[in-house]
């Protein structure tokens, strides 16, 4: 029997998480599956220029896991590059530390705790905001895990 797999932490939800080449129809293909820690691990490491070894620590996992994980989604980023193929973002045994909120109406966007709720809008007071957070079946569940967003 296998190990559970250890809880990762993401600092927020992604803003896009859905990709495919221009021209190409959604439907009929496979789409390719890049896992909300795999997105965090490409986040630090090449967006955020982190060494492996403090955005494992962001993480919560080891040095070696956040390596298998950069090589992993690379790979897949590699495949929608090459193939053509239909990226999606998600999954994963994940925990968000922070949220993002988009409204709507006005396309204004924040971050909030878990801890915060708002249900306006603060640019233009409208109440159609969208959790997104809440959009990947995150926001309880996440309340007081681990140390709060650092990035």
């Amino acid at each position: 029997m296998s190990r559970p797999k250890k809880e990762r932490f993401v600092f927020r939800p992604p803003l896009y998480a859905d990709f495919k080449p221009a021209g190409i129809q959604r439907h009929g293909s496979v789409p390719l599956s890049l896992e909300l820690d795999e997105f965090e691990a490409i986040r630090l490491a090449d967006y955020m220029g982190m060494e492996h070894s403090e955005a494992a620590e962001e993480m919560e996992i080891s040095r070696s896991t956040f390596t298998r994980l950069v090589e992993k989604a690379r790979g897949k980023i590699a495949r929608f590059l090459v193939e053509g193929k239909h990226l999606q973002i998600g999954g994963g045994n994940i925990h968000f530390r922070g949220n993002l909120i988009r409204c709507h109406d006005c396309g204004h966007m924040f971050n909030i705790g878990f801890e915060s709720d708002i249900d306006i809008c603060p640019a233009c007071g409208s109440g159609n905001l969208i959790d997104l957070a809440g959009g990947f079946g995150h926001g309880n569940c996440c309340r007081g895990h681990g140390r709060h967003g650092r990035r």
